[in-house]
């Protein structure tokens, strides 16, 4: 009989359930049909939108959907002068409630930091950073079989390979990321970090 009412009692106790969420790629906004149950229950419903410019004008605005850990849901953004990719998610901790788009961010200050940015082969010239850009980094890329070295201003989350790791696309791009005014000098000594999954930058220059 104790065996009995223990073996109920267990079956009665609530079911900790995941969340099902919205899922759709990587893409151009608009509907998300597609759903997708949790693969546990530390995570969230999440939406995240890339927004990408160059010359002042939009390139892109891309939105994906997905099941996301709390650690996952950041935001921030890189920023070459010409060209520049803002990065937001917003994580929601209901069935299906990541239907709306993440927000549009694109309305930053400058913040009183600055780095050195390229104009052509000279990278000299003074970046005036924006919003949650703390850090100054370069980078060099290969961009129809040359290599392009690009230097601007970049918040903490574009420096964390934790976080850039989640993003999706790989370009194996070799990103040093510095804090300090005008640390991003062709003589800085700051720790370089291999990003195998950075679109911001792919969206940047491939878009």
């Amino acid at each position: 009989m104790h065996l009995f009412s223990l073996v109920l009692g267990i079956w009665l106790l609530p079911k900790v359930d995941t969340l099902k969420c919205y899922e759709c790629l990587l893409g151009v906004s608009g509907n998300c049909k597609d759903s997708k149950e949790c693969p546990s229950k530390d995570h969230q419903c999440s939406s995240l939108r890339i927004l990408s410019y160059s010359g002042g004008s939009k390139l892109a605005d891309l939105e994906a959907k997905t099941c996301a850990l709390v650690q996952e849901c950041v935001e921030g953004s890189v920023n070459f002068g010409a060209a520049k990719t803002l990065i937001t998610s917003q994580c929601c901790n209901s069935e299906l409630c990541n239907i709306q788009s993440a927000p549009d961010a694109s309305k930053f200050s400058p913040n009183g930091k600055k780095c050195f940015t390229c104009e052509g082969e000279t990278c000299t010239k003074t970046l005036n950073c924006e919003g949650t850009e703390d850090h100054c980094i370069k980078t060099t890329l290969n961009v129809g079989g040359r290599k392009m070295t690009v230097k601007g201003c970049a918040s903490k989350m574009i420096c964390s390979a934790s976080s850039a790791a989640q993003m999706t696309g790989a370009i194996g791009a070799e990103l040093s990321c510095c804090q300090g005014d005008f640390c991003n000098s062709a003589s800085s000594t700051s720790a370089g970090l291999l990003l195998m999954a950075v679109p911001l930058i792919s969206l940047v220059f491939f878009f």
